[in-house]
């Protein structure tokens, strides 16, 4: 019973290569679509883009396995993806030249506070995803923003214009102003509750 029981854990149903060759066949294809349907898929903005990366892992699962369920098979697979990810990285960290083209380019959305449409159409990004990401990231409207930018890994760069000198002057002697005319009317108060006493 014992030696059974081993027998269905890690016997393989599948040929040795087949099981190496599944994994790496789906991971490449995989990291090819990504690129192709572009970096939103990777931003998850909305719930419909959070399906789908949930709904992948599911979709190629039986592709990897295969009609293998052995412990022995799981690990060979994973071993597999694992490996073809470290020699993908590996190739990418030493060729600048080959990450740009799998990742892709960095997609510019707003420069100096003006929305680029073109681009936000390109990515298929609505109003409303832009404002969203902007909210995550501490800014209200895209006049706050220097510059929002698509990273090819799905994430955002928002930097926030800063105010020049002429405007941050302005605002420290706004607040000058506002603290002596609070003090003038303490000192009024005080001088008022003394000449009522008197």
């Amino acid at each position: 019973m014992f030696h059974n029981m081993m027998q269905s854990m890690f016997h393989m149903e599948l040929p040795f290569l087949e099981k190496v060759l599944r994994p790496i066949i789906v991971y490449l294809c995989l990291v090819i679509f990504l690129r192709l349907f572009g970096k939103r898929e990777l931003a998850q903005l909305n719930p419909f883009d959070l399906v789908v990366l949930l709904s992948l892992s599911n979709t190629v699962q039986n592709a990897i396995i295969g009609n293998d369920n052995s412990v022995t098979g799981g690990l060979l697979g994973a071993f597999a993806l694992l490996t073809i990810n470290w020699l993908l990285m590996r190739v990418l960290y030493k060729a600048p030249n080959v990450t740009a083209a799998l990742e892709g380019s960095k997609t510019v959305l707003i420069k100096d506070g003006v929305v680029d449409v073109v681009q936000m159409k390109r990515e298929t990004l609505t109003h409303d995803d832009l404002i969203s990401v902007l909210n995550r990231n501490g800014f209200n409207h895209p006049e706050d923003v220097k510059l929002c930018v698509l990273e090819p890994n799905g994430t955002f760069y928002v930097e926030g214009i800063e105010p020049d000198k002429e405007t941050v002057h302005s605002q420290a002697l706004m607040d000058a102003v506002l603290k002596l005319t609070g003090e003038v009317r303490e000192l009024r108060a005080e001088l008022a509750a003394k000449g009522s006493a008197g």
